[in-house]
């Protein structure tokens, strides 16, 4: 059974930074792309960066510059450095990844539970 754990949320003030951890385990045959998605309340949830296997990057025209997404392929990690937040950063921020099955050898999505950021004074 594959999990995703994220890990890293908390408060935060503006201008400050965080760190959050997206570890997977369970069994599998490899991992493709991963990304941090986020929601606000009252919003739908929408990628802030993803990463290829291969270390290629994308981001949100709002975390440009400000955040960072990086993975560790040989701990099956993946972290997101967040500076200079802002109040408009506040979320729940979940990490996603593409997941190709041990047995089957199909890919499927995977989601972690999720992680609050909140960013206030």
């Amino acid at each position: 059974q594959v999990q995703l754990v994220e890990s890293g949320g908390g408060l935060v003030q503006p201008g400050g930074s965080l760190r959050l951890s997206c570890a997977a385990s369970g069994s599998f045959f490899s991992i493709n792309a991963m990304g941090w998605y986020r929601q606000a309340p009252g919003k739908q949830r929408g990628l802030v960066a993803s990463i290829t296997t291969g270390g290629s990057t994308n981001y949100a025209d709002s975390v440009k510059g400000r955040f960072t997404i990086a993975r560790d392929n040989a701990k099956n990690t993946m972290y997101l450095q967040m500076n200079s937040l802002n109040p408009e950063d506040t979320a729940v921020y979940y990490c996603n990844a593409r997941i190709v099955d041990l047995r089957s050898l199909a890919l499927a999505d995977y989601w972690g539970q999720g992680t609050q950021v909140t960013v206030s004074s």
